[in-house]
């Protein structure tokens, strides 16, 4: 099973050469890329690799970048099936850089309005998958949920909005390498395949200018 790409024709091959009007979802596995295409209308999705490794295959220009797919929950707050939606994207390491996210607030009412269970959070992306007390130590800083993508595409956005929505498939007391993660990897895959709808509603209020309407809402917050 190829988890790292798919056809030519899902990939968007020569992203990378035609400017967007609108925002341009990126999505590490093609199986993310899939189950989020479900929910889509309009919008392109860019498959860039486990870590970010096909970056280069993401416009030069469009009107924001979303990473979307899986993550790992670094607090009991988190649970398998919610969805952690970034307010700022730490990079990796103890002087990473922390990146602020695009009208969070305002993305999770459009996910809670679709009926998902969605929080806002800081969010850490890593070199590798995190446990036990790596997990803990960056819960510690406040981080709420981990992955490997989001730092390495905020950073090629340059000056473009990013945002960053995460649905949670393992977390503490919910193991990565355990029988369990098929489970909860397909009840992920269906959650993924419905933030599509609110992903759209968002991006046109960003484009609107009106990402300021909830941000003293308490939407998410937990």
């Amino acid at each position: 099973m190829d988890f790292t790409g798919g056809t030519a024709g899902d990939d968007l091959e020569d992203a990378e050469d035609a400017p967007m009007l609108g925002p341009v979802v990126c999505a590490a596995l093609g199986m993310e890329a899939r189950a989020l295409r479900r929910g889509l209308t309009r919008t392109p999705v860019v498959v860039v690799g486990y870590r970010a490794r096909r970056a280069d295959r993401l416009p030069v220009a469009c009107a924001a970048l979303v990473v979307a797919g899986f993550g790992g929950a670094l607090d009991e707050r988190l649970r398998p099936g919610d969805v952690l939606v970034a307010e700022e994207i730490r990079g990796p390491g103890a002087g990473g850089k922390a990146v602020p996210c695009a009208a969070p607030r305002l993305l999770a009412e459009e996910l809670i309005r679709d009926g998902l269970s969605a929080q806002v959070g800081p969010l850490a992306t890593t070199d590798h998958v995190v446990r036990g007390a790596e997990r803990a130590l960056l819960a510690a800083q406040g981080a709420r949920l981990a992955d490997m993508e989001s730092a390495l595409v905020a950073e090629r956005a340059g000056t473009l909005p990013v945002a960053a929505v995460r649905v949670v498939v393992d977390g503490p007391g919910h193991p990565l390498w355990h029988p369990g993660i098929v489970r909860r990897g397909l009840a992920g895959r269906r959650v993924l395949a419905r933030v599509g709808p609110a992903l759209e509603r968002w991006s046109v209020l960003l484009v609107r200018g009106e990402e300021g309407t909830s941000e003293g809402s308490a939407a998410g917050r937990a």
